[in-house]
Order: C-alpha cells, then sequence, then structure tokens
C-alpha cells in the first residue's frame, strides 16, 4: 500500500486563511466548514468583521493527526 505524503509550507506561528488551507489540506470548501462545525476541524477565529482564519498550529496539529492515522 502506498501512502502520499504532501509538502506543505506554512508559517512557524501565525493564522492562515481558507484557500490557504483547502490547497494544504484535500477537502473541498463545504466538507471543510461541515467538519468545522461537526468539531472535526479546528474553529476559526475571527480577524475582522467579515473575515476568519485559523491558527497555524491547530492546522499543524490537524495535519500531524491524519499522517498518524494514514501511516497505521
Amino acid at each position: 500500500m502506498k501512502t502520499e505524503t504532501y509538502n506543505y509550507s506554512l508559517p512557524e506561528i501565525g493564522f492562515v486563511r481558507l484557500p490557504v488551507i483547502l490547497n494544504i489540506f484535500p477537502v473541498g470548501r463545504s466538507t471543510w466548514w461541515q467538519g468545522v462545525k461537526d468539531g472535526k476541524y479546528p474553529k476559526p477565529i475571527k480577524i475582522a468583521e467579515r473575515a476568519v482564519a485559523w491558527r497555524v498550529e491547530d492546522i499543524k496539529s490537524l495535519i500531524k493527526s491524519y499522517e498518524q492515522k494514514n501511516l497505521k
């Protein structure tokens, strides 16, 4: 069985917006938002009146957890 590894580039700390996440984490926009609603994915942080972002640390943890699941 071949496992795929994705190379991604995220800053060490800070925030990322959804388009960046979707380039790294291969799900669709509506799937992502449903996962946030269900508690499967991290909750966003409001950074402006009509803008949200996610902590880089939360996204890295999410990716790491999925990589560990795929290696088992």
